[in-house]
């Protein structure tokens, strides 16, 4: 039994490629334990390389096994000796289970409503019977409105998680982009919709060495997990070689789910260049982005909201497929001012990406951007989180005062 003083959040995370849904609920996680000294954080995670991230007392994780979206969309088990229904089956079970033992006050989904294949569903049931106070927290851009469309049309996404939830989080605002946008959705599930703002980063004190050399401001480029980053780090690679004079070196950070083939072909190209540097991960990017003079980035959620915390210029080379979510939220901030934008087949082009390297740093801050965005975010979701529980027949949360 626990103890009825301690309040307990579980986090679901479904981790099918890359870094960001891990990153994000890491985020959340920890500037929550650090506003309220009585709570618990718990997440679920199907991320391969959650062990490799340090997690602060009071927010701990369960591995679920991991299943890997293909470049075509699909899915499959990263076990080659287990389908992925056995998979699928797995995963709900340690899910349910985890949710029934741990028994929380409150159930934060990460993006997919019913879980990856559905695998939620039960979890949510069992759940929602207890009392548990459930939240959906999407990102700002799930995909073209087409797409989410299509996707949730089949299951009646949008009723079921009006039925379900009990809010549902979006991490931004409502003038950059609506996730929802241009869906039919329900008057009932409209009441429970909150735009939170952006997520901020805060630096993190390492005492460890930087991984690099460089003394000076540097260009960063970052791929977030890397499994489809290989194209970027040659585009800005080619753009090194194409032209020795470019005024910053680079700084490549290639991610953890890079594939060898392609690491090893960019680390032989890096060392006939000494203005190029490369470090294979980092799981805490504050010290490389604070040296930055720029970045070049994908564009994802994660990335984005770093490049703001952090007021750093960027160009983004947005991924286009399998989904659009990149390209969107490259483009929309790129109408802000906010960042400059390469389409794939431009930042292709040597001479493109250099001539835009040149100019990086003559860019406005996104702090000098008249519409910047808010960072607002992990602070509304606290005191969403404070109001929510502290309405449960339970003891109100305690705020830890600064410096204590």
């Amino acid at each position: 039994m626990k103890k009825s003083e301690h309040t307990r959040i579980l986090m679901y995370s479904h981790d099918t490629f890359g870094l960001g849904h891990l990153t994000r609920c890491r985020t959340i996680a920890n500037f929550l334990i650090r506003r309220y000294k009585e709570l618990s954080v718990l997440i679920v995670t199907g991320s391969p390389i959650a062990g490799r991230f340090s997690f602060p007392a009071r927010v701990d994780f369960v591995k679920i096994p991991s299943v890997i979206k293909l470049y075509n969309g699909e899915y499959t088990s990263m076990h080659e000796h287990i389908d992925l229904h056995e998979t699928i089956a797995l995963r709900k079970a340690i899910i349910r289970h985890t949710a029934e033992i741990f028994n929380p006050d409150m159930l934060i989904v990460d993006k997919v409503p019913l879980g990856f294949k559905g695998e939620l569903e039960e979890t949510l049931d069992v759940l929602k019977r207890r009392g548990c106070s459930l939240v959906l927290g999407l990102r700002d851009v799930l995909d073209s409105p087409e797409r989410v469309a299509e996707e949730w049309a089949p299951g009646n996404v949008l009723r079921e998680i009006m039925t379900i939830y009990d809010r549902v989080w979006i991490y931004g605002t409502r003038e950059f982009w609506h996730p929802l946008k241009d869906m039919d959705i329900p008057g009932g599930l409209d009441s429970k919709l909150s735009f939170t703002g952006y997520l901020r980063r805060h630096p993190t004190v390492k005492s460890m060495r930087a991984q690099h050399s460089f003394t000076n401001p540097y260009v960063l480029a970052t791929v977030g997990g890397g499994g489809d980053g290989e194209e970027l780090i040659g585009q800005v690679l080619k753009a090194y070689e194409s032209d020795g004079s470019l005024p910053y070196p680079g700084l490549l950070v290639l991610g953890p789910f890079m594939k060898s083939s392609a690491r090893n072909m960019i680390l032989d190209r890096a060392r006939a260049l000494e203005n190029i540097e490369v470090i294979d991960f980092e799981n805490n990017m504050s010290q490389l982005l604070t040296g930055a003079i720029g970045v070049v980035a994908m564009g994802g959620y994660n990335t984005f909201c770093e490049i703001l915390s952090y007021d750093k210029r960027a160009i983004i080379v947005p991924r286009t497929h399998p989904r659009q979510e990149q390209l969107i939220r490259a483009t929309r901030a790129q109408e802000l001012g906010l960042v400059s934008m390469l389409r794939p087949e431009q930042a292709a082009d040597p001479h493109v990406m250099a001539d835009a390297l040149r100019q990086l740093p003559l860019q406005p801050l996104p702090s000098e951007v008249a519409r910047s965005l808010p960072l607002d975010g992990l602070e509304n979701i606290g005191n969403d989180v404070g109001g929510i529980l502290s309405a449960r027949k339970k003891p109100r949360l305690s705020v830890i005062q600064s410096g204590s």
